[in-house]
């Protein structure tokens, strides 16, 4: 569990409609500078200009560049739960249709980000580390709820650590494929490589496991 004191200290929330609408401006601006430039090339007076907006409103906000990063980061991980969740919410009623669902939503996820993603958790160290942790855990715990009423279609002898193991193993090629020097991209190549996750999960949750050789 992550020590409250490095929790990033928050910034100051928006009350206003007004005041909401240009924080998002602003951290929109923010978020396209670091997925076309990097992180470093990130400056509060370069997403002041993009955002159209002036440096004192920004640091009305955000106490410094670090702070801003924390909130662009939250932003990004809070959207990624809200749509795994969505996705999830409508899936097909079934096993496959829930790792179906699963595997298409985190997929276009992290390619919705491009180099955002991995830009913020790479580099930001231990407390971006931990905040993607937390994220992990949700979208987990999302796809665990929606398969619950399915987990008696599992053929593996314990279904609940299958099930477990074929989410990690989506997790992990989605993340490999939004920083692999060549991912699929476009809605096609996306979409089938998707399948073939959905697929490739539903032949493992399916199949027996290998015999218990330990007393052989």
């Amino acid at each position: 569990m992550t020590d409250e004191h490095d929790r990033p200290a928050p910034y100051r929330e928006p009350r206003q409609a007004r005041s909401a609408a240009t924080l998002a401006r602003v951290l929109r601006a923010a978020e396209d500078i670091v997925a076309s430039s990097g992180l470093e090339e990130m400056t509060i007076s370069g997403v002041a200009d993009r955002a159209g907006v002036s440096v004192g409103t920004i640091y009305r906000r955000f106490e410094d560049k670090e702070q801003l990063i924390n909130a662009l980061t939250e932003r990004m991980l809070d959207r990624r739960e809200e749509y795994v969740a969505e996705r999830l919410s409508k899936a097909e009623p079934s096993l496959s249709g829930v790792m179906d669902a699963y595997a298409h939503a985190l997929l276009e996820s992290f390619a919705d980000s491009s180099s955002l993603f991995p830009e913020l958790l790479r580099v930001r160290g231990t407390k971006s580390l931990d905040r993607g942790a937390r994220t992990i855990t949700a979208v987990h715990r999302l796809l665990l709820e929606a398969a619950a009423p399915y987990v008696d279609q599992i053929r593996r002898s314990d279904p609940e650590a299958a099930l477990d193991t074929a989410a990690r193993a989506i997790l992990g090629a989605c993340f490999h494929n939004s920083v692999r020097p060549d991912p699929a991209s476009g809605e096609a190549a996306q979409r089938r490589y998707a399948d073939e996750l959905g697929d490739m999960a539903m032949a493992y949750l399916l199949t027996p496991g290998r015999p218990d050789t330990t007393h052989a």
